[in-house]
């Protein structure tokens, strides 16, 4: 294998690789995946489903039971992780509490030959890219939660590798720090140009950071692409509801773009090519449903009927839940300059355009 992007660092190939536990427990199951050098790469999914394990197959933290790990074009498989020539990044931050910001973030440095004034200069350098100057004579206790997270990336970030691992690195901040670190995260990638591998069991972390997303399940990839793709054009029912919040219709595809709900034909988009006759499940999301109001529903609409069941003002929209006949429970988003009145039972039409939804499989293909 050769190094991708005309040499540039920062690629990471996994080929067909399998770990399995000495319990027989699999942690994941024939794996393939490029990283291209320079992305910004999201693992998500639910506990239990892999993201982690694959991340440290390819830090070297645990070796897999087949298939391989190049890194630039290097099989890195067997190698320890101080042979890697990576950053590691970890939910609990990992500071030595004695020690100063300077001198944790100095740390790794001093057994590699790196001369005094050099790493003076580099542990600046790192600690001006994390906006943490002027701090390096303070302890961690003296520092926010937020800010220790930040020594954390400069001390990862220090060495100056070519791709850094971060697993659930903001999992141990409040909401609005979150936040705040997403920012920042997201402008370190765009200033380094290092290769960033990011794991995470939010939703919310994985749009808005990741060139793309591998989504995972029971130690399988379920399905990987851009943000817009794993939302707008979701491969299975699990992929829709884990990405985002969808209602699904599940019934026996009749033609091309339309299954049997019911007594109801439900017309959706059908870009993953079901062939008809196939149980699939119409997925649709919550900002594009809408109550019947004036001029009803075009005739082109899927419509559904059931009776108000939530009613949640949240300053930007408003939550509506929608139970129909047969149980099934329809939630939408509507803005509050098209939002009529509604009251609890009060019977509703809820309508979508076709070109709003999607057709999935119950699972991958």
């Amino acid at each position: 294998m050769t190094s991708q992007d005309g040499g540039r660092r920062g690629g990471i190939d996994l080929a067909r690789v399998s770990k399995t536990f000495p319990s027989g427990a699999v942690g994941i199951a024939d794996i393939s995946l490029t990283v291209r050098p320079g992305e910004f790469v999201t693992f998500l999914g639910p506990s239990g489903s892999g993201k982690t394990t694959t991340l440290n197959t390819i830090a070297g933290f645990v070796a897999p039971t087949s298939g391989a790990v190049h890194i630039d074009g290097r099989d890195v498989t067997r190698l320890p992780p101080n042979r890697r020539n990576l950053g590691m990044v970890f939910q609990n931050y990992a500071l030595f509490p004695h020690m100063t910001v300077e001198a944790n973030v100095a740390f790794g440095m001093h057994g590699r030959g790196v001369a005094p004034a050099e790493v003076r200069r580099r542990v600046a350098e790192a600690l001006e890219l994390v906006r943490l100057e002027g701090m390096g004579a303070r302890r961690p206790k003296e520092l926010s939660g937020g800010q220790q997270q930040r020594v954390a990336l400069a001390r990862a970030l220090v060495y100056r590798p070519p791709i850094l691992l971060m697993d659930e690195p903001l999992g141990a901040l409040d909401k609005q720090l979150r936040d705040q670190m997403q920012v920042e995260i997201a402008r370190l990638h765009r200033d380094l140009g290092t290769t960033f591998l990011f794991v995470t069991h939010d939703q919310g972390e994985a749009l808005a950071l990741s060139d793309r997303i591998v989504l995972f399940e029971s130690g399988r990839v379920s399905q990987v692409g851009s943000p817009e793709e794993l939302y707008e054009r979701p491969k299975s029912r699990f992929v829709a509801e884990f990405i985002g919040e969808s209602t699904s219709f599940t019934g026996v595809l009749r033609d091309s773009s339309a299954i049997e709900w019911g007594n109801t034909l439900l017309q959706g988009r059908n870009p993953n090519g079901i062939p008809v006759g196939r149980h699939a499940s119409l997925v649709v999301r919550p900002e594009h449903l809408r109550i019947s109001g004036t001029g009803g529903p075009r005739g082109s609409d899927n419509r559904v009927f059931g009776i108000v069941s939530e009613l949640a003002y949240l300053g930007s929209h408003r939550r509506v839940g929608v139970k129909l006949a047969d149980g099934t429970r329809v939630v939408l988003e509507e803005r509050g300059e098209n939002a009529e009145p509604l009251r609890f039972g009060a019977e509703v039409t809820v309508c979508w355009s076709p070109e709003h939804a999607v057709l999935v499989t119950e699972a991958g293909a």
